[in-house]
């Protein structure tokens, strides 16, 4: 049930995808004034050296962040994203990459609230301590809790705001956990029907995988994207990760647009193989 651990991935063709379309979501709701709350269902430990033993040894990153880093001719939303990466390094070296919960502390404004859930017991130490390292100021304004995400998203929603983006990103490494995300949003929408949920997924050859978008798009009562980037042929032995998406309830207007420009230049740049596409797709409840 802990065997996973984020750092071994981190900054992978995955978390490009997943941070691109996060970091959309942060700039469009810090538009308008009115405060908002980030709750991440599985935050992981916030943010990865990529030098380190982890990372440093499947150099998943290589793969997806590394290959973004040094061109010079990024589209609009995959430069917002990168020069959130490098805002995280400080300078123009690319050795550590932030996590979802880091991208949005970065975003974090002074009446904006970030909820985070961890349930692994060494990962949320670490979250602890990383998130103790981004000072007083992100402090005063972050809540942790060390517990099952999916179920202490209920006591969360509405957020007092009435403005909110739940991440839900689980690890799957469980395969109940497709049908606990399916359950989690539904429930979620009953709770905040306005809110904003980004529910992350991995291309795997897996039947629960397979399905997840059509499950989620029948328990969306509102307006939904979904977005997935394939960038290689499925291993021939069924293991691996070949793509991932992202299934998105309530998004704002502009962002289909956004990646409809998008996907094709990423999708070359991050392919592995010839069998590299994209999918993006759109519904009403």
């Amino acid at each position: 049930m802990f065997s996973y651990r984020h750092a071994f991935h981190a900054g992978n063709h995955a978390d490009v995808l997943k941070h691109i379309v996060l970091v959309q979501l942060l700039r469009y709701f810090a538009q308008k004034e009115a405060p908002y709350w980030y709750i991440d269902t599985h935050a992981g430990a916030g943010a990865y050296a990529l030098e380190g033993d982890w990372a440093g040894k499947t150099a998943e990153f290589e793969a997806g962040i590394a290959r973004l880093w040094p061109r010079d001719d990024l589209p609009a939303v995959v430069a917002d994203y990168v020069d959130e990466v490098m805002a995280f390094n400080g300078d123009e070296f690319l050795r550590h990459y932030p996590g979802s919960p880091f991208l949005a502390a970065q975003a974090l404004r002074e009446r904006d609230r970030l909820r985070l859930f961890e349930l692994h017991p060494t990962e949320i130490d670490v979250l602890r301590r990383n998130c103790r390292q981004l000072g007083r100021d992100v402090g005063r304004h972050t809540m942790i809790y060390a517990t099952d995400g999916f179920e202490g998203l209920k006591a969360l929603l509405p957020p007092p705001t009435r403005r909110g983006i739940v991440l839900i990103d689980p690890s799957y490494e469980d395969k109940r956990d497709y049908a606990r995300v399916a359950q989690c949003l539904e429930e979620g929408l009953k709770r905040f029907a306005t809110g904003c949920y980004a529910v992350w997924y991995p291309q795997v050859q897996r039947r629960e995988s397979q399905q997840l978008p059509a499950r989620l798009a029948r328990v969306s009562t509102r307006g939904w994207l979904h977005v997935a980037l394939t960038v290689r042929k499925p291993a021939g032995d069924g293991l691996g990760l070949h793509g991932s998406g992202m299934f998105i309830v309530n998004p704002p207007w502009v962002l289909e647009a956004a990646l409809k420009e998008t996907l094709p230049w990423l999708t070359e740049v991050l392919a592995q193989d010839g069998h590299a596409t994209f999918t993006l797709e759109s519904g009403q409840a």
